[in-house]
């Protein structure tokens, strides 16, 4: 990440237009293609010095976000003895998940005190693949509160918005690896896509926090793409090549698209995914609350992680040894979850350790 750059101290993430892969392909071919290169370019730049982009012309309504935020702001002001009921089971990705009850730098193999944040999960289910044999841990049906008229409405629209967003990224992504726009249909087609929805339940403003306490704590993303939409407040930090941790915040209208584990391993590093964390979100030394909500498409269940042959060569071998992404997600799940510390992210790790 050494040739990242920062301005007014907040790092400079790129803006990127997706409009030329979202709209239909009318026109000039040539004209057509020349304008998907040009993004595919931007994208591959974005990839190979920050991991994180800023996505414009993605097409999703205001009105859709609006909603949604109304519905996720009346669950988190439920009760905590109801949001409970909505606890997350052990080993499924789905459901509430209360301040203090995760580690995120667990999932690195690392210890630190509990983060701050409460988060619920949906996610995509088994029922959705009929004609396939899913494991249902991992394919979990979702329960939506019932204390919040118009919550699963709102939510599962925000669901296919950002997913559409995660699907055209993935096109972006095979052109700019030189590989075509369908290359990553055949690792996505019944993907592990999960949403989180997280508020930064925070403490009085004066309160003094444990040592190391964060919103969240370091990690990697675990799959191929996250697609995150974020309140415009102090909070996200990403860390470069040289272990320096610098802010990061959202132009307005923009999301958030950041690259997973999944897809720093097909590449052998060559694009990053990006370590990063939520300290917690202070404005003239103050607490203030802070949203967001992260749409992970981590591919299929079954899906090989392999190094991708043209990005191995003489003096780089690869660095990581094959994994299916279930394989590689239950790693990290039982280490942010359920503390069994990480053992398979050592080349992360020593990004926070150097």
């Amino acid at each position: 990440m050494g040739t990242a750059h920062t301005a007014d101290g907040l790092l400079d993430v790129p803006v990127v237009d997706i409009t030329p892969f979202r709209v239909p392909t009318t026109g000039d071919p040539a004209a057509v293609n020349a304008a998907r290169d040009a993004v595919a370019a931007e994208v591959d730049r974005a990839a190979r010095t920050v991991g994180f982009m800023q996505v414009v012309g993605h097409g999703i309504e205001r009105s859709a976000l609006e909603r949604f935020t109304e519905a996720t702001d009346a669950f988190f002001a439920l009760d905590p003895e109801t949001k409970n009921r909505y606890r997350c089971p052990p080993g499924i990705n789905r459901g509430y998940s209360p301040p203090k009850s995760e580690s995120l730098v667990n999932s690195l193999g690392l210890t630190s005190a509990a983060d701050l944040f409460e988060a619920i999960n949906i996610g995509v289910g088994a029922t959705e693949y009929p004609g396939l044999d899913l494991p249902p841990d991992d394919y979990a049906p979702n329960t939506f509160p019932a204390e919040v008229p118009g919550f699963e409405a709102a939510v599962t629209r925000w669901f296919a918005e950002a997913g559409a967003v995660a699907r055209t990224m993935t096109r972006i992504f095979g052109r700019a690896l030189g590989l075509g726009e369908d290359y990553f249909a055949g690792f996505t087609d019944h993907s592990l896509d999960v949403l989180r929805m997280i508020n930064y339940r925070l403490p009085a403003p004066d309160v003094e926090l444990e040592p190391d306490q964060v919103g969240m704590g370091a990690h990697t993303d675990y799959g191929i793409v996250t697609v995150l939409w974020a309140d415009p407040v102090p909070g996200l930090e990403i860390l470069d090549a040289g272990g320096r941790w610098h802010p990061a915040q959202p132009a307005p209208g923009a999301l958030l698209v950041n690259l997973g584990d999944a897809l720093a391993r097909w590449t052998n590093d060559e694009w990053l995914s990006t370590m990063h964390r939520v300290a917690a979100p202070r404005v003239g030394g103050v607490l203030v609350p802070r949203r967001s909500a992260a749409y992970f498409h981590d591919g299929n269940v079954d899906a090989v992680i392999e190094c991708l042959p043209s990005c191995v060569r003489p003096g780089r071998p690869p660095a990581y040894e094959p994994v299916t992404v279930g394989e590689h997600l239950r790693a990290k799940l039982a280490g942010s979850r359920a503390g069994q510390l990480t053992g398979t992210a050592q080349r992360e790790a020593a990004r926070l350790t150097r």
